[in-house]
């Protein structure tokens, strides 16, 4: 018996089959209560626009030996990604797969002063008994951490966690703790050397991630480093120094996007300028755009790059990325054999997925599977004629799917079997924990309607 004096759990039963269980009809799953769970959501800030965060009652399970695994690989790939940055820098053969533009590559070819492309990254994961796979790198700016971090104490503090404790050990990843490590030490490597540097994280007013910002700002001032959320239209940079609300900025923690930066010049110039200019070390750099592509796991799928990598590289590669190609009319190669590349997708339409090489929530993405034979080739003639948009066909991976309890908008709580995407975040190369999201359809992120839940390491009580 465990010192609570309840049983052990039994080999075999999962956290997840635990914590339903333990889930009372008369109290957890009443209206009552789901109204009580929406009010404590919106007074923590966990909101996305005007929607909560987590309409669901129960977390995210992952067990050591799963972590250690998950570690190891994701790991190995954040490694990839800044070699390929590096690689593509000096070679333009390489540069051009990832098909950047031509301001992108400006941008990217700014010297931001340290080596490091992306202070912050995360992975989009699907973690099975029998396989891990990844669907895409968000290297440039991955939102959520302070968020995850959040919603995993709202949870830790509920009464039916001390039940789950009497048989499962949990630990709670401390994300902005990880996090603003992860800055400081980018800020270092720039040659930074302030014990508490100016923080300004960066990104338009309108947002819907605007609440994040401010989690992560009283996080980081409790942890002793000074902190503002400002907009970039709220910089100033006179030459010397940026500034905004009358405080001169050392290092800026960026989460506007490149893309915006490129769309709207004029309200991002003091921003750009300071950084062109060192007067601040900015993370994510802007050069991570480079292995931020959905064209990044082209690179590393295609024959032409293995001597970038070695074996067991090539290994985690071989198992763990997706065959991934840009869209064009040309040979290429597929488990050693030489194909046609439009003729294959065409012919193989539910073993592929089309996207476009740099987008957010789902936007313009294809599944084959779901998809007739018209509208499968209207989505190739489509990514043929964006030349300057560029797009990926990528093969299927097999998702994970898991029961959740869910709060239905119109009352009550039903049992929905939901896609579980869980995404590890890489702070400076290292496993810091993970964003986990749920949907009901085959793709998986919070802009397109999807959920979110906390996740814990776990580990039986013997």
């Amino acid at each position: 018996m465990t010192a609570a004096g309840r049983a052990p759990v039994p080999a075999g039963v999962s956290p997840a089959k635990v914590w339903l269980s333990l889930l009372r009809p008369d109290v957890e799953l009443t209206e009552a209560y789901c109204e009580d769970w929406k009010a404590r959501l919106r007074a923590a800030r966990l909101t996305f626009g005007d929607r909560i965060h987590c309409p669901f009652l129960r977390p995210f399970f992952v067990e050591e030996f799963e972590e250690s695994h998950v570690r190891r690989v994701a790991e190995t790939i954040a490694v990839l990604g800044e070699r390929v940055v590096q690689a593509a820098l000096a070679s333009p053969q390489i540069l051009s797969q990832l098909a950047l533009s031509a301001e992108e590559e400006r941008l990217a070819r700014i010297e931001p002063g340290y080596k490091t492309a992306s202070t912050s990254s995360r992975l989009d994961a699907f973690l099975l008994p029998d396989s891990l796979r990844f669907a895409e790198y968000n290297a440039e700016s991955p939102a959520g951490s302070g968020y995850a971090e959040t919603l995993a104490e709202v949870f830790k503090g509920l009464p039916i966690m001390s039940r789950f404790e009497e048989r499962f050990r949990v630990e709670v990843y401390p994300l902005a703790a990880a996090l603003l490590d992860a800055l400081l030490a980018s800020y270092r490597e720039w040659g930074g050397n302030s014990s508490a540097p100016q923080i300004a994280i960066v990104d338009w007013h309108e947002v819907p991630t605007w609440s994040e910002f401010q989690i992560l700002r009283e996080r980081f001032e409790k942890m002793g480093v000074p902190t503002i959320v400002c907009d970039p239209r709220d910089l100033l940079f006179d030459g010397q120094a940026l500034s905004a609300h009358g405080r001169r900025i050392d290092f800026v923690y960026r989460r506007v996007l490149i893309n915006d930066i490129l769309a709207r010049p004029a309200e991002c110039e003091a921003l750009l300028r300071a950084y062109e200019t060192r007067a601040i070390c900015m993370a994510n750099t802007l050069r991570c755009k480079i292995s931020h592509k959905k064209a990044f796991f082209a690179v590393l799928t295609d024959d032409r790059n293995s001597h970038l990598f070695n074996d067991a590289e090539r290994d985690v590669i071989r198992h763990h990325i997706p065959w991934t190609r840009l869209v064009e009319d040309v040979k290429t190669t597929r488990n050693g054999e030489t194909i046609e590349l439009l003729e294959y997708v065409r012919a193989n339409r539910e073993n592929f997925v089309i996207k476009p090489n740099d987008e957010y929530g789902g936007v313009g993405v294809t599944l084959g599977w779901e998809t007739g034979a018209p509208d499968w080739d209207a989505a190739i003639q489509t990514a043929l004629a964006e030349r300057d948009r560029a797009w990926v066909v990528q093969e299927r991976i097999a998702v994970r799917r898991e029961v959740f309890p869910y709060i239905e908008p119109q009352g009550g709580v039903t049992m929905r079997d939901m896609l579980v995407d869980c995404a590890p975040y890489l702070f400076r190369g290292r496993l810091a924990g993970y964003l986990t999201r749920l949907s009901a359809t085959g793709l998986a992120n919070v802009t397109s309607g999807g959920g979110q839940v906390p996740a814990f390491r776990v580990s039986p009580r013997l």
